[in-house]
């Protein structure tokens, strides 16, 4: 069973600095327009080092300049170890109320796929190195993957009693709050309730992958320490716990003239909608339908009898998958919120948007437990933990 251990975490320094000027969203959400505002608003924001640029003026490239960052935000203090090995409780607030509770510890990795680790889903192509170089540089998790426990009960192992040790609040009005769990019973309880179920890899499959090929570039008594694990946010995998969105599609490159209509009749009834909000959408669940937007009007996709069967599930990523593999070449682009996916369409942009349906936290648990992988983005889990919150250094064991 997964193994789940305390680490040494490293925390910005509170007197120092306000942590809402340095986390960061994970590095695979952050757009250069982004990366710039988070940079400018402080020196020693986060995303310097996890999402990093060369200094050409001192002839560091990303990897060298993020390690030198790295090494001297410690040696100057911004950056200081908690004495003591710890769990950390993890709280994210949406500006609804809505709360999920996780604990952040190292997470034995799994690299024979012995069933400790379960991936959620299926990947797509990333370069291989950008995360892999990163690692090397800075022998550090800077920030967290995300980890689904099937381990009834886990989450009244770790629920903090007093004030956070670190609060913080993200540009979506997330109120992130951390707590430092280092007394000898917690820790016992954390690492033994862990061990008892799998864990779903959630968000962050390629940062294992990573973790899994560095680990094997390592020396045995490295890979029994630091470069034997990677830091994970785990969540008990319960309805109460977790928000889960599904990923629209949109479809751009498409020939002129080409009925998307017509396509998607193949595998979907296909009824003219009126105009979309957000009942609508909210809709979709229950009207067991997804939807087809274009710059000429919006329909509603009904899967027709035997769609499920030749998917090979009812998950609409794998039914609008059959649609997509037989148009001409195209582009797929991904989206969290419907209104970018439709505010995409354009006559030089996005030529359909396909809105999809939430996946269900059974759906997850059932594909978990038969140990299949969902297709590429079926799933987006929210609110996002931070990067800065607290960070991993593999040479603090």
């Amino acid at each position: 069973m997964p193994r789940f251990e305390p680490f040494h975490g490293l925390r910005y320094d509170a007197g120092r600095v306000d942590l809402d000027a340095v986390i960061s969203p994970p590095y695979d959400v952050i757009g250069s327009e982004q990366r710039a505002q988070l940079a400018a608003r402080h020196s020693a924001n986060s995303v310097h080092v996890e999402l990093p640029e060369p200094d050409n003026r001192a002839g560091l490239d990303r990897y060298q300049h993020a390690a030198q960052l790295w090494t001297e935000w410690q040696e100057d203090g911004l950056l200081r170890s908690d004495d003591d090995a710890a769990f950390y409780a993890y709280r994210m607030t949406g500006p609804d109320g809505r709360t999920t509770h996780g604990v952040i510890g190292a997470l034995g990795i799994d690299p024979d796929s012995t069933g400790e680790i379960l991936p959620h889903e299926q990947t797509l192509p990333k370069p291989a190195s950008d995360r892999l170089d990163l690692l090397r540089a800075t022998r550090a998790n800077l920030s967290p993957i995300w980890g689904l426990s099937m381990a009834a009960g886990l989450t009244a192992t770790f629920l903090p009693d007093g004030p956070p040790d670190a609060t913080a609040t993200d540009d979506d009005g997330v109120a992130h709050a951390l707590w430092v769990l280092d007394d000898p019973a917690t820790v016992d309880a954390v690492r033994t309730a862990v061990s008892k179920a799998p864990v779903v890899v959630a968000d962050g499959h390629h940062r294992y992958q990573t973790a899994i090929t560095y680990a094997e570039e390592r020396p045995d008594h490295d890979r029994r320490a630091g470069a034997g694990a990677i830091m994970a946010l785990v969540v008990e995998l319960t309805e109460e716990e977790l928000a889960v969105g599904p990923t629209h599609r949109t479809l751009s490159g498409l020939p002129d003239g080409l009925d998307l209509v017509d396509a998607f009749s193949s595998w979907f009834d296909v009824t003219r909608a009126g105009d979309f909000d957000d009942r609508t959408v909210g809709a979709l669940g229950s009207t067991g339908a997804l939807a087809l937007i274009m710059e000429s009007g919006a329909w509603l996709l009904s899967p027709k009898d035997g769609t499920p069967e030749a998917a090979g599930s009812d998950l609409d990523s794998s039914m609008v998958a059959l649609v997509f593999a037989e148009l001409p070449d195209h582009e797929l682009r991904f989206w969290s919120d419907w209104r970018d996916a439709v505010g995409a369409l354009a006559p030089d942009g996005a030529q359909a948007a396909v809105l999809l349906r939430a996946v269900t936290v059974e759906q997850i648990e059932e594909w978990a437990r038969a140990g299949r992988r969902m297709p590429p983005k079926s799933t987006y889990f929210f609110p996002k933990p931070r990067t800065g919150m607290v960070f991993r250094s593999l040479d603090l064991t």
